[in-house]
């Protein structure tokens, strides 16, 4: 979608480093961190809202990828938090996931 910075960085418009990229789905570091660990885990396609989100294999790969970015970043048992935001909430209007952590009674790193 035009004047999407997902979408650009996904076009290569905007470099970004990714932390994990294949044909559906890129992962990468919010630019501005609330914790040490703050991934920001987005379809490719241009999915405007969570409620936008159509059941296919997409949603079962997304979870695949999530679990294996919690267990790459060492959060499985220091606490994390996953994030949606949605009907406005959002800051970028391109549906993503926000890997938080590590969080709760175990957040030492």
């Amino acid at each position: 979608m035009k004047g999407c910075v997902f979408c650009k960085i996904r076009d290569r418009e905007i470099p970004k480093e990714f932390t994990y990229e294949d044909e559906d789905i890129m992962v990468f570091p919010d630019i501005y961190p609330l914790k040490p660990v703050h991934l920001l885990i987005i379809p490719k396609k241009h999915i405007k809202d969570f409620l936008e989100f159509e059941e296919g294999t997409l949603l079962g790969k997304l979870k695949k990828i999530i679990q294996r970015m919690i267990k790459k970043s060492g959060l499985s048992n220091k606490g994390y938090r996953l994030t949606i935001n949605g009907g406005g909430a959002q800051i970028i209007d391109h549906l993503h996931i926000h890997l938080l952590g590590p969080l709760g009674k175990t957040a030492k790193m």
